[in-house]
């Protein structure tokens, strides 16, 4: 499995130092099996998972195995989609639950 960290995620994960170990386990937990970890989202965020780190703490992320399967690859447009394997995954965002979707 290929990880990717957005400049987002690693700017929260300083941030949010306090949480750094359990971050860390997560992201091991979702790379071993993203999706019995994520929840797919959907609308503006389809082709995303989010999962939670501790309460209402967020990690979202993308699997490109999945966004492809199901046909989001298209809405989600990464620009880097066509050099990737099915095999990564992305991590986009981290933070409590208000602040990690993005926009």
């Amino acid at each position: 499995m290929t990880l990717l960290f957005s400049d987002d995620f690693i700017t929260s994960l300083h941030k949010h130092a306090a949480i750094k170990e359990s971050v860390r386990k997560k992201v091991d937990m979702i790379a071993a099996n993203p999706v019995a970890l994520g929840e797919p989202l959907q609308g503006n965020f389809r082709g995303y998972y989010s999962c939670p780190v501790k309460r209402n703490f967020l990690i979202i992320f993308l699997y490109c195995r999945s966004c492809r399967k199901r046909g989001n690859d298209g809405f989600v447009s990464c620009s880097d989609c066509s050099t990737r394997t099915d095999e990564t995954i992305k991590l986009v965002s981290l933070g409590p639950h208000d602040k990690a979707y993005w926009g």
